[in-house]
């Protein structure tokens, strides 16, 4: 398999020409079957959270931070979307429709160390299914950093199956930055195979309801 930026942006040319034009801005999807892989190993449970080079996104994705005092205020300064402290997330244990509404508003979840045990007790039900769980910072972590990689961030699950599908970018992107971020998938994947490259049957590329090309 060629890593090769040029490879992958004319794969992505290509499925841009196989797309029909719609009247929405298409994301392109990447998607590796894999081969060899035993599904009960950790490999076969692949769950990564992935810094991509550019933003796959048309809008940033929307950041919960769960802290007290300074780490809080400096996390409203930041802008994160939502800023729930030690009281808020107490009035929210057993509300099973308000915990969904956060769950699924809401794509990554930095929580300060100190409270991640309350953190697993009431919002862990609603967040662990959805492989959302949060990543524990300590109180002094420079947070507005942080949630600036957290914006570009894509999570990459396996479910049951040897196959990854995680979107890329959007039509609008320029290519090569599509094909940059298809490169840090990939690499991150083979990283954590058993076998690396040789664990990767084949590699498609495909806009949201367009044909999917093989790049290899």
């Amino acid at each position: 398999m060629s890593l090769n930026l040029k490879t992958i942006t004319n794969a992505i040319k290509e499925a841009k020409e196989k797309s029909k034009k719609r009247n929405f801005t298409q994301s392109f999807e990447l998607v590796i079957n894999l081969k060899d892989i035993d599904m009960k190993s950790p490999e076969g449970k692949i769950q990564e959270r992935i810094e991509l080079p550019h933003s796959a996104l048309e809008k940033p994705n929307k950041i919960c931070v769960i802290a007290t005092g300074e780490l809080a205020l400096k996390a409203k300064k930041a802008k994160a979307d939502l800023v729930i402290g030690r009281d808020e997330l107490k009035k929210l244990a057993g509300k099973k429709k308000d915990l969904r509404k956060v769950a699924n508003e809401y794509d990554f979840f930095l929580a300060e160390a100190p409270l991640m045990p309350l953190v697993g007790k009431i919002l862990g039900p609603a967040l662990g299914p959805r492989g959302k769980m949060p990543m524990p910072v300590p109180p002094t972590v420079a947070i507005a950093g942080l949630m600036k990689k957290y914006r570009k961030m894509i999570f990459v699950r396996m479910r049951n199956q040897p196959i990854i599908r995680c979107r890329v970018g959007t039509e609008s992107m320029n290519e090569e930055k599509i094909a940059e971020n298809v490169q840090t998938v990939l690499k991150t994947i083979e990283g954590k195979l058993k076998r690396g490259i040789k664990n990767i049957k084949t590699v498609y590329l495909k806009t949201s309801m367009g044909a999917p090309v093989k790049i290899t």
